[in-house]
């Protein structure tokens, strides 16, 4: 598989962090935002992709700089319920 075009690389700790969606993001030039899961990172992924236009950019992080992750909050999981029921 072809590598992607990569617009550039940031480091993690450039990145806003959004606790309560477990989201990272960055400004694209396009004026949206990069955009990048904590659960991503912590499955090795590094790139982060803007909805709004096809750049991309690669994080660079250590996966010890990682927050950890949260397990999931007894709402998310009474509405996973709710859906499979």
């Amino acid at each position: 598989m072809a590598e992607p075009s990569i617009y550039d690389e940031i480091e993690l700790e450039d990145l806003t962090y959004h606790p309560e969606t477990t989201v990272y993001t960055y400004p694209c030039p396009c004026g949206d935002q990069f955009e990048i899961t904590l659960q991503d990172l912590h499955d090795g992924e590094d790139i982060a992709v803007c909805p709004s236009c096809s750049l991309m950019i690669r994080v660079i992080f250590e996966a010890s700089d990682l927050p950890a992750e949260e397990p999931l909050k007894e709402e998310a999981v009474a509405q996973a319920v709710q859906m499979t029921a």
